[in-house]
C-alpha cells in the first residue's frame, strides 16, 4: 500500500507551462535537422538530441510532481533550466559541428546545476536523497558528454549516445547509487497522479510543432493547387494523430496511474511510450515539410521511410500505452504497422502526397475501428486488480 502523499496541484502551474514554450522551439529545430539530413546517421543524431531534451523536460516535470511549485526558490531554478534549454535548442543545427562542446557543457550544467541547487535549497531529506542519486548518474554521464564535445565526427555521436544510455539506464533502474545499491524507496518516487497531465502536454507540444511546421512550409512557397492539396493532407494526418492519441488516454490515464499497485513502475513505462510517440510525431512533422515542398515529385527511399515510418512509430507507442495501462491493445493500431511496412515497396512509383494520403487512410481506419470498439465495449479497460 502506498504511503500517503501531501496534496499536490492537479494541473501544472503557469511557470511550468511557460517552461514548455522552449520545447516547442527545440522540437521545431529537431524536425528541421531531420529534414536536412535524411540518413541513418542524421536520424541517429536527431534521436540522441531528442533524448537530451526529453530527459531535461521529464526530470523537471517529475520534480514538479514532488515540489510545492509556489515556493520562492523553485521558480528561479525553473527559469535557469529554461534558459539553458533555449541555448541548447539554438545550437541544434551545429551541435555535431563547431558548437558541440558548448552544447555538451550546457547540457551537463543543467543537470548538475539542478541537482546541486536542490541539494542546497531543499530541506526535504527524501528529495535530497533522490537528488544525490540523480547527481551520481549525471556525473558519470557528464564525462561522456564532455568527451563527445571534444571530438568530432562519428566519435561524438557514439560518446553522446553512450551518455544518454547511462542516463536512461539510471532512470530505468530507479537511480541506484554506490552508497545505496537498491532503487529509490517507494515513498520518494513520482507516482503519477499529476504527472500524467504533463505527459499529455508533451504530446500536445509535439503535435503543435507539427502544426507549426505544416503552416510554415506552406507559407514559405507559392500557393499552388498541388501545395494546397498537400497542406490539406498533412493537416488531416496531424488531426487524426491527435484523435488516435486521445482515444481513452485523455480520460483514463490519470486514474489508471493513481490506482495502480505499482504506480512508479507504471509511470516509467508510460513515460517510455510517450517518448516513442513523440519520436513518431517529430518524424511526421519532418514528413509534412517534405510533402508540402514537393507533393508530386519523386519519393526517395529516405522520404518513404519518414512519411510511412514516423506514423508507424507513433502507432507502436500508442499501442504500447494501451498495453501498459489497460493490458489491452487496439488491433487496428497493430494491423497498421505491417501494412505500413508492406507499402514501402510501392513508394518508388508514388509521389509524396499519395504516400501521405495512404497514411491518412490508415489513421482514419484506426480511429474508426477504435471508436466502434469503444462503443461496443471491446476496448473497455478491465478493473485494476
Amino acid at each position: 500500500m502506498r504511503a500517503p502523499r501531501a496534496p499536490l496541484p492537479a494541473r501544472p502551474t503557469f511557470p511550468e507551462l511557460f517552461f514548455d514554450l522552449v520545447y516547442v522551439f527545440a522540437l521545431i529545430f529537431l524536425s528541421r535537422k531531420l529534414v536536412d539530413d535524411l540518413s541513418w546517421t542524421g536520424a541517429a543524431q536527431t534521436l540522441v538530441l531528442l533524448l537530451t531534451f526529453t530527459l531535461i523536460w521529464a526530470l523537471t516535470a517529475w520534480a514538479g510532481d514532488s515540489l510545492t511549485q509556489d515556493r520562492p526558490l523553485v521558480a528561479p531554478q525553473l527559469i535557469g533550466v529554461m534558459a539553458g534549454s533555449l541555448l541548447m535548442a539554438a545550437m541544434i543545427s551545429d551541435a555535431y559541428g563547431r558548437r558541440g562542446l558548448v552544447f555538451a557543457v550546457t547540457y551537463v550544467t543543467i543537470h548538475l546545476g539542478t541537482g546541486l541547487y536542490y541539494q542546497i535549497f531543499l530541506p526535504s531529506s527524501q528529495s535530497r536523497s533522490r537528488g544525490a542519486r540523480i547527481l551520481f548518474w549525471e556525473a558519470v554521464a557528464a564525462t561522456l558528454w564532455i568527451a563527445g564535445g571534444l571530438v568530432a565526427g562519428s566519435a561524438r555521436l557514439v560518446l553522446w549516445a553512450a551518455g544518454a544510455a547511462v542516463e536512461y539506464t539510471g532512470v530505468s533502474l530507479g537511480w541506484p547509487a554506490p552508497w545505496s545499491a537498491g532503487p529509490l524507496p517507494r515513498e520518494t518516487r513520482v507516482v503519477g497522479e499529476r504527472i500524467s497531465e504533463r505527459y499529455r502536454q508533451f504530446v500536445i507540444i509535439a503535435l503543435g510543432v507539427s502544426i507549426f511546421v505544416t503552416g510554415q512550409s506552406f507559407s514559405s512557397g507559392t500557393y499552388t493547387l498541388d501545395r494546397s492539396a498537400a497542406f490539406a493532407v498533412v493537416f488531416v494526418m496531424t488531426a487524426l494523430t491527435w484523435r488516435v492519441y486521445i482515444c481513452r488516454a485523455g480520460d483514463l490515464m490519470t486514474s489508471t496511474l493513481a490506482d495502480a499497485k505499482n504506480p512508479h513502475r507504471l509511470n516509467q513505462l508510460t513515460a517510455v511510450t510517450h517518448l516513442i510517440m513523440v519520436v513518431g510525431i517529430i518524424g511526421m512533422a519532418a514528413a509534412s515539410q517534405l510533402v508540402i515542398d514537393q507533393p508530386f515529385g519523386d519519393t526517395p527511399g529516405s522520404w518513404a521511410a519518414v512519411i510511412l515510418g514516423s506514423p508507424a512509430i507513433f502507432l507502436l507507442g500508442r499501442a504500447l500505452l494501451d498495453h501498459v495501462l489497460y493490458a489491452q491493445v487496439s488491433r487496428a493500431q497493430l494491423a497498421a504497422l505491417p501494412l505500413s511496412a508492406a507499402l514501402v515497396a510501392a513508394t518508388p512509383v508514388l509521389p509524396p502526397i499519395m504516400v501521405a494520403l495512404i497514411v491518412v487512410v490508415l489513421l482514419a481506419v484506426v480511429v474508426a475501428v477504435d471508436l466502434i470498439a469503444m462503443r461496443t465495449g471491446a476496448l473497455t479497460p478491465p478493473e485494476l486488480a
